[in-house]
């Protein structure tokens, strides 16, 4: 095992890479994200993006406001109802004392009289009693007819209101959506370096998911809580102060309820939704790894290690959905104990006549309406804090730093044959190590030029700024005498095709991953491409031929036939530039000559860059620029660098005595058999 102390200085610098995008991803995900750091602007932010549908909303909130209005009134109705049947059923058990069509005034002051002084005071606090009367069915039918009238209007103007926030909601988060995919555009290379591709999706995903859960579930609900609360407390104040107050003496209850336990509640989100991330990160992980972590048998620690990252998901999301589930409870709780309240001031006020009991009635139902609002604004304060956090995570992301947009007066590339010029570049992923230092070359139309060097050296950093992937720290890139930092990024990298080491196919047919390349290619320039580039081999022994449909992971068809299809995916392009990265080390030597036939139709007449470690695949290249820690330190064709004996002659020289040693050894082993057998022979009995 290599320790610390016998690290290549190549090995260390890809420890302290690694490292460094590992410490990079955790301040990235520094902010817990069920706590925003900055909840007031981060809310307002995430409102904000309602404004595209500000006249719709503001519509919708006055049709809420008119279905509010009649939905608190409603209660007075029904008060209403509850007197006339009161009132007449009083008056006909007062018959059986009091001629029929007694005045009011004279019943009062015979219970008086008589010691009945609740029945008195109840009698005086009615409205044109008359005994004998009864219940007065006409008044109370049109009463029951307008309280039905009033709540189907009522009903319908919420349902309305929540079919357009509805779809307010779902644009709003399609656009969001939008918002993200076109920012991972236009993020440059750098940034994915420092990030955890499970964090990365996990935003993407599963803030973005909980943000819509947010909006839909609490944003219609808050506007219509708020003005329930609002209408709710006129109707109160206007029935009796006294038990307004009674219920008023409910909010700072509440409000201890969630100021104690709001904290701890939007902290235990937080430890959640970094849970979450991590999670993710570590499946993903384990998922693109899964064959290695199979071949060296670490499925039990991989299990293990997810197990207890689980169980730590686990914890955090009971803790976090136990405290917020005690803020409604809680709530509820509160309002019960002012319904007593209200209930036994209410009923000794209507003995005293100083109400009716339909008022009563009323002012329990409004109590109701006031603490149930308010016991759902304390709900849905966890689940704001949640989206919020997750909203400010998406816009942290929305926020990072782009790559330089393109000038819009760049000009127009011109149509040349390809020519590459290096002038001084110089370029360091972290300006405190330079990698590349005042590098010059040229290369002309049709070469090959090949790259080797040890891991480390730079190759394929070279490559991706002759892509533009990254921009330069000084000096410039001229493509047939163009800077290429003046052009556009999309004119560069049209002109350029790349083949990598991973074959990267998506899931469709082998016809539709060719024609990736360029979309607007024919079936017949597909084909035309496949044939050069001996995909058209293998392609007719499948079922589908060219229609064969490709899974995820392409694993219906072999390592080797990936890299042709990739091939011919930069062959049916057709760019100037061709860069081959390292297209070969992972496939067998039958097939590496297969793709080495492959390639060298796809270099004919276009300027090509090859890196390779096989120095074997490249002793025809018409250039061989040899890297040592981003520097050229020689350049020549194979026969005039191993005439000079250099540092590519080394590297040669390293790898064939390594196979001519392995070969001597073999063959030693073998004669070492042969001759074990032959005494073993000798010696057994004729």
């Amino acid at each position: 095992m290599t320790t610390p102390d016998t690290l290549t200085e190549e090995e260390r610098l890809e420890l302290e890479l690694a490292e460094q995008a590992r410490l990079n991803s955790g301040d990235w995900d520094s902010v817990k994200p069920g706590k925003a750091a900055d909840f007031g602007k981060s809310f307002g932010r995430l409102v904000g993006l309602l404004k595209p549908h500000a006249l719709a909303f503001t519509l919708v909130s006055i049709l809420g406001a008119i279905g509010v209005v009649l939905a608190v009134i409603a209660p007075k109705f029904l008060g209403e109802a509850t007197n006339i049947i009161f009132e007449g059923v009083l008056s006909t058990t007062l018959g059986q004392q009091f001629p029929a069509g007694t005045p009011q005034d004279v019943v009062v002051a015979a219970l008086r009289d008589s010691g009945q002084a609740d029945a008195a005071n109840m009698v005086a606090a009615m409205n044109d009693f008359v005994v004998g009367a009864g219940v007065d069915f006409d008044a109370l039918r049109i009463v029951i007819v307008a309280v039905l009238a009033i709540y189907v209007v009522s009903s319908f103007l919420s349902w309305i209101q929540g079919y357009v926030i509805n779809i307010i909601m779902v644009r709003t988060m399609w656009r969001l959506r939008e918002s993200v995919e076109t920012k991972i555009n236009r993020l440059p290379l750098s940034h994915f370096d420092k990030v955890q591709r499970g964090e990365l999706i996990s935003r993407v995903t599963n803030d973005i998911d909980n943000i819509t859960q947010t909006m839909q579930q609490s944003l219609s609900s808050v506007l219509t809580s708020v003005l329930t609360v609002i209408g709710v407390m006129f109707m109160m104040f206007s029935i009796s102060w006294q038990l307004a107050l009674v219920t008023l003496v409910s909010l700072p209850l509440m409000a201890v309820i969630f100021g104690v336990i709001g904290p701890r509640s939007q902290k235990a989100f937080g430890t959640q939704w970094r849970k979450v991330g991590r999670l993710n990160a570590r499946v993903e992980e384990s998922f693109s790894g899964h064959a290695l972590m199979k071949v060296y048998g670490r499925e039990a620690d991989s299990a293990a290690k997810f197990q207890v990252e689980n169980e730590e998901l686990y914890e955090a999301s009971f803790k976090a959905q136990f405290l917020s589930g005690i803020i409604m409870p809680g709530m509820m709780f509160v309002g019960n104990l002012t319904y007593v309240g209200i209930a036994v001031l209410g009923g000794l006020m209507v003995a005293g006549g100083q109400l009716r009991l339909g008022d009563v009635q009323a002012f329990i139902q409004y109590s109701q309406q006031f603490t149930q609002p308010l016991s759902q604004l304390g709900g849905m304060a966890a689940v704001i804090q949640s989206g919020t956090a997750s909203a400010e995570r998406v816009f942290e992301l929305l926020d990072a730093d782009e790559q330089e947009p393109d000038s819009e007066d760049a000009p127009a590339p011109v149509d040349g044959e390809g020519v590459i010029e290096f002038q001084n570049v110089r370029f360091s992923y972290t300006p405190e190590r330079p990698l590349i230092s005042d590098l010059s070359f040229r290369v002309e139309p049709g070469q090959t030029v090949a790259i080797v060097g040890p891991t480390g050296a730079g190759k394929t950093t070279l490559v991706n700024l002759i892509m533009r992937f990254y921009e330069l720290d000084g000096g410039r890139i001229l493509l047939d005498g163009q800077d290429i930092a003046e052009l556009t990024r999309d004119d560069v990298r049209s002109r350029t095709g790349m083949v990598l080491q991973d074959p990267w196919l998506f899931a469709g047919t082998i016809r539709e991953n060719i024609r990736y390349g360029r979309e607007s290619a024919t079936d017949e320039e597909v084909v035309e491409a496949a044939k050069a580039t001996r995909v058209d081999r293998f392609v007719h022994s499948l079922p589908e031929g060219y229609d064969t449909v490709l899974d995820e992971e392409a694993s219906n068809v072999s390592a080797g036939e990936k890299q042709l299809i990739t091939i011919a995916r930069a062959f049916v392009a057709g760019p100037s530039v061709l860069i081959l990265d390292e297209a070969t080390s992972s496939v067998d030597t039958r097939t590496e000559l297969l793709l080495q036939h492959a390639m060298a139709a796809l270099r004919t007449g276009r300027t090509s860059f090859v890196i390779a470690h096989r120095l074997s695949t490249i002793r025809d290249a018409d250039l061989i620029l040899v890297m040592e820690h981003g520097d050229i330190v020689e350049k020549g064709s194979h026969d005039e660098l191993i005439k000079a004996q250099g540092a590519y002659w080394r590297l040669y020289q390293s790898q064939f005595e390594h196979a001519a040693t392995d070969l001597d050894a073999q063959a030693a082993r073998t004669e070492d058999d042969v001759v074990d057998a032959t005494e073993t022979a000798g010696a057994s009995p004729s």
